[in-house]
């Protein structure tokens, strides 16, 4: 059989069919150095409130620990880079910002469908093997496995980098028994840059290479349950979902054309830059409404309000100051604390005002956090 009539030439093939923009071949490895970078992330506790990278670390740090029959890596990639520069939203304070990959479709969706589709292809070729397929939500460390399988490099903001592609890369993996034919895999090709290093507000990266996520504002956003931490909250700005700063300023996403995106991740129009009084306006049906289909569903409506609430107290409009009071009364303890802090930056007068007027047991959270801003 020819190069072109391979196995492997076939399977990219069909992936670029089914919407994968990149489609690379690795070995699994029988010693990997990311392994141990893990363990030592999770020992100096950079990973947060994050359990399940700690829970499962020993099956995240290999390949062959996760599923002992497996031979070569299918590292996938779709696009969903976007039709204007991120950073564009940074001044317009009165409107909410959201990570780029969730204002379209919930990627794991996307993403696990396409790769389930591969995964038949694969299967219906006639090939005696297993597979299994993973996105994002299992313990494989798909960076490192990308940019073994050619993908991309992992950049010094620790996500991907693809010539083509730049910094807009949704990954998926598939683990097979087969022994495919491996490509070469990516060179770092950072240099000497480090812009996304110098962009990053909260100064979340220790060093190049290395992220701490109790720093990241993807991470306080996302992931993070509670009050947003006071020495944080200026630098969060309007970001009310995730933070692209560090990918949107790479330089190699010149190369990353628009028109490779994948349809499901075009942003939708009421996700592109909410206006921050419609999210805090949000009920929990509302919430419900706005963000289904889209991964920003799984956070719930009180952090976005928390997140929107910290994004008011630093728009410098004091017409938002209404609907922010009205939160005082909010049933979640996270959204009352952030409100009277809103507020505080807002309007000062008001918020003592408001402050006198609580006396009961259920306000005692705002009171603290009023006591800690006088």
């Amino acid at each position: 059989m020819s190069h072109v009539d391979s196995l492997e030439s076939r399977l990219k093939e069909e992936a670029a069919r089914l919407g994968f923009v990149q489609c690379g071949i690795a070995r699994v490895p029988a010693e990997w150095l990311a392994g141990g970078r893990l363990h030592v992330w999770l020992g100096e506790g950079a990973h947060g409130e994050m359990g399940w990278m700690a829970d499962r670390a020993d099956q995240r740090a290999h390949p062959a620990a996760l599923w002992p029959e497996a031979r070569s890596a299918i590292m996938l990639g779709m696009s969903y880079a976007p039709p204007a520069d991120p950073m564009l939203l940074a001044e317009e304070r009165g409107m909410g910002r959201i990570s780029v990959y969730a204002q379209g479709q919930d990627y794991h969706d996307i993403v696990k469908k396409a790769l389930k589709a591969l995964a038949r292809w694969l299967v219906a070729q006639g090939e005696a093997l297993q597979l299994k397929v993973f996105v994002d939500t299992a313990p494989v460390m798909e960076k490192p496995l990308a940019m073994l399988a050619g993908l991309g490099w992992q950049g010094k903001h620790t996500n991907v980098v693809s010539r083509e592609h730049g910094s807009w890369l949704l990954l998926g993996a598939i683990l097979t028994d087969l022994e495919l034919a491996p490509d070469p895999p990516a060179e770092d090709r950072c240099g000497s840059c480090d812009a996304c290093q110098s962009i990053c507000p909260t100064q979340a990266f220790p060093a190049p290479y290395r992220l701490d996520a109790r720093r990241c504002i993807s991470y306080l956003t996302i992931e993070h349950k509670g009050p947003i931490p006071k020495e944080f909250r200026d630098s969060i700005g309007n970001h009310v979902y995730g933070c692209d700063d560090c990918l949107a300023v790479c330089p190699w996403n010149k190369f990353a054309a628009t028109a490779h995106a994948h349809l499901a991740f075009r942003g939708r129009a009421e996700l592109q830059a909410p206006d921050l009084a419609d999210l805090l306006a949000l009920d929990d049906a509302a919430f419900r409404q706005v963000f289904a289909g889209s991964p920003i569903k799984r956070i719930g409506r009180a952090r976005m309000v928390r997140n929107a609430l910290i994004a008011a107290g630093n728009s410098g409009d004091p017409a938002l100051s209404s609907i922010v009071e009205r939160l005082l009364d909010d049933e979640a303890p996270v959204v009352r604390g952030a409100a009277i802090w809103a507020l505080a930056r807002l309007d000062r007068p008001r918020a003592c005002a408001a402050i006198w007027r609580m006396d009961r047991e259920e306000d005692a959270d705002v009171i603290g956090e009023w006591r800690a801003l006088a």
